[in-house]
């Protein structure tokens, strides 16, 4: 099968390899298509390693049909999914949300159980309160808006422009604001503070989400974009019993996945399936172009997701 493969000089490169062998419990997947994620980009530059047992190809998410029945269906991965097959535990399939194109379907499995898994089931966003999401305009903050807006919180969005701003306020935020012309801190203290706030960035932040936060709020962090390190104001988050969670999804054990997906399909599943949610897709490239759509991510500024083309003749 084609595949993209990592180099030794932290490349990419299209080559030809062995199809996977499915182990007790997975199925083979033909891949339709396939997911840009930043943890890809990381495991390219080595420095996000897959978990051991799983795909050292990178892809964390993908479209396409069982091998077995033909179903459509869209898989969350522990890697593998910038290639032909993949092999995948039947627990974190999912069949095909009803009136998603193949492609775009590619980009919904790990945005939509990242965000489930961190505003609903860590965080607990409850309708009334207020959200920050930091990184709006991403394919993950462009679905977190609109699953928060949904839920009935009110959302306030950080994006990198004043056009990603637009876009963020129409997907449902209700305050919107460039970082890099504003003072955040004085303009959330300005809207009360945040009871949730998710957060990409990481350690530069770290203070300032903090301050950000509102008496026993909750401060999520999924990415380190800035950095790993910051600076803990912690007599601050003790006085407002404030809670700070870090979490990943790439290696939690098959159940606790199988666990998170269930509650995305629940949730937004009929979301998506009535236009309520959806997922801009910046960009669809080819499978060999993967190099150009890590540059995408790389360079910023764009709206929603990136999306490998891989073998459109299974497409529905």
């Amino acid at each position: 099968m084609r595949a993209m493969t990592i180099t030794p000089e932290h490349r990419l490169l299209l080559a030809e390899v062995p199809e996977p062998s499915p182990a007790p419990g997975e199925v083979l997947v033909d891949v339709v298509a396939a997911g840009v994620n930043r943890a890809d980009l990381l495991q390219v530059a080595g420095g996000y390693l897959p978990p051991p047992g799983a795909s050292e190809l990178p892809g964390l998410e993908v479209s396409g049909r069982r091998r077995d029945t033909g179903e459509p269906v869209v898989a969350l991965l522990a890697g593998g999914g910038y290639a032909e097959v993949v092999a995948v535990p039947e627990g974190q399939l999912l069949p095909t949300p009803v009136g998603v194109g193949a492609v775009e379907a590619a980009g919904i499995p790990e945005v939509a159980a990242t965000v489930v898994s961190n505003l609903v089931l860590e965080a607990g966003l409850r309708t009334g309160e207020t959200v920050l999401i930091h990184g709006a305009s991403g394919g993950i903050g462009t679905v977190a808006v609109q699953i928060a807006h949904h839920l009935g919180a009110r959302v306030l969005a950080v994006t990198g422009s004043s056009e990603a701003c637009e876009s963020a306020r129409a997907l449902g935020a209700d305050a919107a604001w460039d970082r890099r012309t504003t003072d955040l801190p004085a303009v959330v203290a300005a809207e009360g503070g945040a009871d949730v706030i998710l957060d990409v960035v990481g350690g530069p932040l770290l203070a300032d989400n903090v301050q950000m936060l509102r008496e026993r709020g909750r401060l999520v962090i999924i990415g380190t974009l800035g950095g790993a390190r910051g600076e803990l104001p912690i007599g601050l988050l003790m006085g407002r019993r404030a809670r700070i969670l870090g979490t990943t999804l790439r290696s939690r054990p098959v159940a606790e996945k199988q666990e998170i997906l269930a509650r995305t399909q629940e949730l937004v599943w009929p979301l998506l399936a009535d236009g309520s949610v959806r997922l801009p897709v910046q960009a669809r490239l080819p499978l060999e172009r993967a190099e150009e759509a890590h540059g995408i991510l790389r360079h910023g500024g764009h709206l929603g997701k990136v999306v490998l083309e891989v073998d459109l003749s299974g497409a529905w």
